[in-house]
């Protein structure tokens, strides 16, 4: 069984990765069950191992260097993160397969909301485009970030629902630089009430294969 997390308050950062690292051993010496986990963050930068100095456009910033994969990100109140801790010793060893499982359930989530986004294998994360003044612009709607440790996979993903968007402005948001960072609001202003537990069921249909 996995256990459903769903916190009402936002989270400080350093709490929720010490949180998960504690399951991660937990599960490893089976005392505790493998786990899903939503929250909000409070207003935090994070830097995963590949960033680089000068992604940080804003040299005041207090940015957490995290072991997780990928570049600089930043966290917020209106933006969902949708943590795990998966032990891929019961499943296939396939990390990138875990990643597609991310993608889609993300992908098909959206769908319900009747938006479309892909996912891009240059560029990990899903990204949605717009059109606009015959142009297209290509813009993340959510990023990703695995960190895999005796086989079980951890972190997660934050999908941008009504975050504040200025706060991109001042990294370059997952060392990308020419594109650009939106939300779900930005995209269709709609309920998104009900969109943790269609997540939920999604993954949970994505890791069972």
């Amino acid at each position: 069984m996995i256990e459903i997390k769903k916190s009402i308050k936002p989270i400080k950062y350093e709490n929720a990765i010490s949180f998960l690292e504690k399951r991660l051993d937990e599960i490893n010496t089976k005392k505790r069950s493998e786990l899903i986990w939503i929250l909000e963050h409070k207003d935090v930068y994070t830097a995963g191992t590949n960033y680089k100095d000068n992604e940080l456009l804003d040299k005041s910033i207090n940015l957490i260097k995290t072991n997780r994969g990928g570049k600089i990100t930043y966290h917020g109140p209106g933006q969902l993160v949708f943590y795990f801790v998966i032990d891929l010793n019961k499943k296939e060893k396939n990390i990138r397969k875990l990643i597609s499982s991310v993608e889609n359930t993300i992908i098909n989530t959206l769908k319900e909301f009747n938006i479309k986004v892909f996912a891009d294998r240059k560029n990990v994360g899903i990204w949605y485009k717009r059109k606009f003044d015959n142009k297209i612009k290509i813009e993340k709607v959510a990023a990703i970030g695995i960190k895999v440790k005796k086989w079980i996979a951890y972190h997660g993903f934050a999908l941008n629902i009504s975050n504040n968007l200025d706060a991109y402005k001042k990294i370059i948001p997952c060392g990308i630089k020419d594109k650009g960072v939106t939300n779900l609001i930005n995209i269709k202003k709609q309920n998104y009430d009900n969109l943790k537990g269609v997540l939920i069921e999604k993954f949970l249909e994505e890791i069972k294969n």
